[in-house]
């Protein structure tokens, strides 16, 4: 009951234009550093954890946390260099675990996420002198920002996001700095990857914190055009999500159907317990990888596991002295891979169809249509490329530099299998939904025919003469009197005798 005795309390004294601004830029720069920082300490604790249970540890700390650092660099484009190899020659390690680069991100893509919607909302949540709650003008101006020029609020996104990448970034510098040295070091020309890749995660966590605009409100393009890009953009996602899911199947299938090799392969690999988790946490961040290549394998082109080696639905040939890996005990035999090879093809079809499926039913002209499909088929392709890049690289010199799918192959396969089924299915289905075909249900049923009457025996048609003319018929010759007429006979009955009166 207070509220209603106390005298009304004077507004709250909001901060000052230049203090807000240096808020909001410190916070983002927090959420740089606190991202980087989370995303090291996911493999520290499992490198620190390994070198517990570990029974002779090749190293001290110290080269358990050169291994978390560069571990985390890997997952992020850079290469490694081992120094400590039994021939002496430094071996690159270039093939990065995709579940592990999920980890760094998807924070980058949450903290930065959460910073542009934190400093969209800033503030507008507190009621001005007049009473007037900013909150629904913020939410009103998503992705427009809330001055006059269209695009304003893209452009504090994209504010916002530097600093949160220049937090990351100076973490990351601080690591490549540290892991430069040491038994497993990180090249130093190839950790540029990292400001790339972290400038892809920070802008994709920019767009969604900014109300994830279409791209007609932030690209310099007509609003018609930028309509075709966002479609041909979902569309080509939907093919690659198939694409990449039917490889997941088709690598699930070979594991299961070599089952024997992969146990005797992780069996022999590694006798202490800290080395079998070791193997099977290894295994486990390679699945995306592996999904991707068997994805390359069912488009046709296939992927190589050395220099020189071929793995493609046509045949597998050329394979060199392979590590034992549970992963890699999966590898089909050299020779013809006989009709579950070829059956692999129709994952790629699949692809191409579900993208003709979302395109068709856009509900866009025919030549719209086949606009946003052939930016469907090349967005495609430039996605898939990315992921076959990054699922592969080297795991040594000369016959393991090469390991995994050749990123311009599989992406030119995965666009030309879009561009030849897309197109004309978009087509297809604009033309079935446009004019749709009448449902069973309604259609008017046939009337049925009347059964066929026994025929009747043949009956001959009667003939009809005419008859001939007879004379005509003799007059009847009038009635002759009779001469001894009969006495007329009494009345039947005979008549009463009269009544006497009476004398009463």
């Amino acid at each position: 009951m207070t509220h209603f005795t106390d005298p009304p309390q004077a507004p709250a004294a909001r901060p000052e234009p230049h203090a807000r601004w240096a808020a909001e830029r410190v916070s983002a720069l927090a959420s740089g550093v606190i991202a980087a920082g989370l995303g090291l300490g996911v493999p520290a604790v499992a490198v620190l954890l390994l070198w517990v249970g570990s029974p002779y540890p090749d190293n001290g700390v110290d080269g358990a946390l050169h291994l978390t650092a560069g571990l985390w660099l890997l997952s992020q484009g850079a290469d490694l260099v081992r120094t400590g190899t039994i021939s002496g020659e430094p071996t690159p390690v270039a093939l990065a675990p995709l579940l592990l680069s999920a980890v760094p991100a998807w924070l980058l893509y949450r903290g930065t996420a959460a910073a542009v919607s934190g400093e969209r909302g800033e503030g507008d949540g507190d009621e001005d002198a007049t009473g007037h709650d900013a909150r629904h003008d913020a939410r009103h101006d998503a992705g427009r920002g809330s001055g006059s020029e269209p695009g304003a609020g893209v452009h504090r996104a994209a504010v916002v996001g530097g600093w949160v990448l220049t937090g990351y970034l100076a973490v990351a510098a601080v690591t490549v700095a540290y892991a430069v040295s040491g038994p497993i070091r990180v090249a130093p020309l190839t950790a540029l990857y990292v400001p790339l890749f972290a400038a892809a995660a920070v802008a994709c966590g920019a767009w969604s914190g900014c109300g994830k605009p279409a791209p007609a409100d932030w690209l310099p393009l007509p609003r018609r055009y930028g309509e075709d890009v966002a479609s041909a953009l979902r569309s080509a996602a939907i093919g690659c999500v198939v694409l990449v899911g039917g490889g997941a199947l088709v690598g699930g299938a070979a594991l299961v159907l070599h089952g024997g090799a992969v146990a005797r392969s992780y069996g022999r690999l590694s006798g202490p317990d800290a080395g079998r988790i070791a193997v099977l946490l290894l295994a486990a961040l390679l699945i995306p990888n592996l999904a991707v290549w068997a994805a390359s394998y069912a488009l046709g082109v296939g992927f190589c596991v050395g220099a020189g080696s071929v793995v493609a639905p046509a045949g597998a040939s050329g394979y060199p002295l392979l590590p034992s890996f549970p992963l890699l005990a999966a590898l089909p035999g050299t020779g013809g891979a006989g009709v579950l090879g070829w059956a692999t093809l129709v994952v790629p079809a699949l692809a191409a169809g579900a993208v003709a499926w979302w395109v068709g039913g856009s509900g866009l002209g025919a030549g719209r249509t086949v606009r946003v499909a052939c930016g469907a088929a090349l967005f495609h392709g430039v996605g898939f490329a990315v992921a076959a890049a990054w699922a592969g690289g080297a795991l040594g010199n000369d016959v393991l530099a090469t390991f995994g799918p050749m990123w311009w192959r599989a992406g030119a396969a995965a666009a030309g299998w879009v561009l030849v089924i897309a197109v004309p299915g978009s087509l297809l289905v604009r033309r079935q939904l446009g004019h749709p075909a009448r449902p069973v249900s309604a259609r008017v049923p046939r009337p049925s025919r009347r059964p066929r009457m026994p025929r009747l025996p043949h009956i001959p048609r009667p003939t009809f003469r005419r008859a001939a003319v007879s004379p005509p018929p003799a007059p009847v010759p009038p009635p002759v009197a009779d001469p001894l007429p009969w006495p007329t006979p009494p009345p039947f009955p005979p008549p009463l005798p009269p009544t006497p009166p009476s004398h009463s």
